[in-house]
This record gives C-alpha cells, structure tokens and sequence, in this order.
C-alpha cells in the first residue's frame, strides 16, 4: 500500500455499521467523535445486489469556515438522501427511482448546489439543469422502447423537484418524444405531468445570493427578499464558488441501473448557458449491452457471471470539459470496446480532464456492483474489509450491509 494511504479502524455493532465523515473535507479535519450509524442493517429477501452511490458536487471547502455543526449538517443531509434511495431498493423498487428519491432529497436542501441551493448566474437568476438515464426500460413500465434511454432538461425557473421532472418526461414518450427540453417549455409539459412549480423566489437563499455578488465585485446588499432564518449559521453551504452538481447512480435487483443527476450550474455563468448535467454522453450515461465474443460470454459463465454489461455514470466539476470530452460516455465506451474495469476507465477519463485544465470527478458504477469515484478535488475515506483507507485524491463513505453495498460519495 501507498505511503499517502493511512488507515482507521471501522467501528462495528451486531446490527449496524458505523463510519466517521468529514463530509468532503480534508482527512485532517474528520473526527473519530463524529462517528454515528448512518442506516440501520436490514434483512434482505433478494439474492442479486443492489447499490446506491450519491455525490453532493463539487466546489472550493474552506477549513476556516466550517463549524463541527455545519460538518454535522452536511453529514445529516447527505444520511437522509441515502435513506430515501436505500428505501426503494430494499424493497425491491426501480433503481429510477432510488436515484431521484435520493437526488431529490438534496434538491430540497440549500447546502448543495441543486433545486433550492442552486446557484445564480450572472444576471442574478437561478437556470436549473437536470437528466436521467437508464441502462434499460424500468420493468414497471413496458411502454419505454429500449431506445428510450435517458432525457435532459436546461434552463428550468420554476420547477422544485428538477429530477422529477426529468423522470415525468422520460416516462413520457408521447408528451416529450426528443432527448432534450428547456425553459418554459418543458416546464409546461411538467405541469401537464403533474410537476410541482414554484415562483423564482423560492430558489432564493441569502448565501448563494452574497456569494454571486461577492463573485462580481458589487455590494451584497440591500437584499432583493428578506433574510430567511433556515438560510443563515449552520445551513451555511461550505461549498464556495461551486461549479458542480448533485448525483445518484444506483443499481436495483433486476440489474438496472439509472444515472440521475441535477445542479444549479456555474456560479455566474452566463445567461443561457448549458452545461454538462443535461448534455446525454458528457454529465451522464447509462447503458447495457451483451458480450459478443464467445470466449468471453464462455469465461463470464464459468465465473456466474451474466451475458450482459451495464453502466451508469454521474459527473461534477468543469461542464465545459466534461461536454468537450464526452466523458461520462467515453467511460461506458472505454468498458465496451477496451473491456476495462469500471475502475480504470473512469480513472483515465478524469485524468483526460485534469490535462485539459478541468476539474471534476464522477461517481459510475457496473452491474456486478463495482463502483469508481476518481476526483481530483478532494479526499477519500473507504471502509475495505474493516478498516477506513484515507485517499488523497476523493471522498467517499462506504458501508457494507449484507449483500447490499450502499456508498456515499461526496467529490
């Protein structure tokens, strides 16, 4: 093992697992003393596996700013976001919509940058983007062509829940026959669908909006609304001048696997712009495909494996170098074509985006269960058969549950 990786015990109980965070900062600043179980452990009635694996962005932490409190607040937030997602799949439900329970959790929390913590661009408003993608039909809706696959949506000012209304349109192949929709359009077939639509003024939040003007060099105040008190101390995001997103991939017990992710974009980026998160192929991807070469399908059966490989991946950092790059699909092609792991392709594509002056990292996931979360942004922390193994190089939490591996991964 490296010399950069040092190692901390895994607590364990007889029922449930427990795992110190640092909620994304440096492995300096993580305390042993924050240690509390983040799930329960839950009997399982299903043989194949299911995993989660959520992402709460990218962004500059500040050891300086943050507060024990403010650490236990994104703890807490990112905990009740895997609860949502796990809570679908222990029950056998689709891996849709484990990652929108998931993302829509963290879509209702100012402390990330999505739904109502998104933020604002350089004229002052907020333009929301989202997308969804499966590596095959959801088994609850025959209706889905394979060749469905995913939707995208950009410049969203009026929908709560913008990963809810990804999976309304993608669900939606009559109201929404194309890959992509923007701005009031698509938030009119939403309404149609049933979509919870909101006035501008509820994406407001103090932080985000001092941030934004700060980032220009104009004075913060007056205010355009008034302080609201859930905005303020602890709820501060620790995230400054955030260029990321929020994400879940997960993958359910018929080997679906869907890639959901949501942001609020740049901050002060310009009006109209399009990023990575809604672009299919550069923040996100999901497919499936079976094994043509018969030595392979040969030697996949003898070690139980199936015939078929899926992927889904979930970006966050630099969207221009993420669309310029293709990476998210890049990542699926590099398995298909190369026969890599999940592993090393998603390595080699973030290391593609560090030479070209990008940063960013991505969560992406098989269906054999392996997970890959290279960032470059910040630290790592993963159980491995008892022990915790400090990276320098991402963060992730992982607790192992039975059969059921669910992650945490905030980059």
């Amino acid at each position: 093992m490296r010399d950069e990786h040092k190692y901390l015990p895994l607590h364990r109980h007889s029922s449930r697992l427990l795992a110190s965070t640092s909620c994304g900062l440096p492995a300096a600043m993580s305390s042993m003393n924050e240690k509390q179980p983040l799930l329960n452990k839950p009997g399982s009635n299903h043989r194949q596996r299911y995993v989660l694996v959520i992402h709460g962005g990218a962004g500059t932490m500040s050891k300086d700013r943050s507060t024990p409190e403010q650490r236990a607040n994104y703890k807490a937030a990112l905990s009740k976001a895997l609860q949502a997602g796990h809570a679908v799949l222990k029950d056998g439900g689709e891996a849709m919509d484990a990652a929108v329970a998931a993302v829509s959790t963290m879509e209702d929390c100012p402390l990330f940058n999505s739904g109502k913590g998104s933020v604002f661009n350089v004229a002052g408003k907020n333009e929301l983007e989202t997308s969804i993608m499966l590596s095959k039909p959801p088994a609850s809706v025959t209706s889905i062509p394979p060749t469905r696959r995913g939707f995208g949506i950009t410049l969203l000012t009026h929908v709560r829940n913008p990963s809810k209304l990804a999976r309304a349109l993608y669900l939606a192949p009559v109201a929404a026959p194309h890959t992509m929709l923007s701005g009031l359009g698509a938030e009119e077939v939403g309404r149609e669908l049933g979509i919870e639509l909101v006035d501008e003024s509820y994406f407001w939040t103090e932080n985000r909006w001092r941030e934004h003007r700060r980032g220009l060099g104009l004075p913060e105040e007056p205010l355009p609304y008034p302080p609201v008190s859930d905005d303020s101390g602890p709820s501060m995001p620790l995230d400054q001048l955030p260029k990321g997103t929020v994400g879940a991939v997960a993958l359910d017990v018929r080997g679906c696997i869907a890639a959901v992710t949501s942001t609020g974009g740049r901050t002060n980026k310009l009006v109209g712009r399009i990023g990575d998160t809604p672009s299919m192929g550069s923040g996100f991807w999901a497919e499936e495909w079976v094994v043509k070469s018969w030595w392979r399908r040969k030697w996949r059966a003898l070690k139980g494996q199936p015939s078929k490989i899926a992927v889904g991946v979930s970006g966050t950092g630099d969207g221009d170098y993420f669309i310029r790059l293709a990476t998210a699909s890049t990542i699926g092609r590099r398995i298909r074509y190369r026969h890599e792991s999940v592993k090393k392709a998603a390595a080699h594509c973030v290391e593609e985006l560090r030479h070209d002056g990008g940063e960013g990292g991505v969560i992406a996931l098989d269906n054999k269960g392996h997970v890959a979360m290279p960032s470059i942004v910040a630290v790592c922390i993963e159980a491995l058969s008892g022990k915790m193994v400090y990276q320098r190089q991402q963060f992730s939490r992982t607790i192992f549950l039975n059969k059921t591996q669910v992650f945490i991964a905030l980059l």
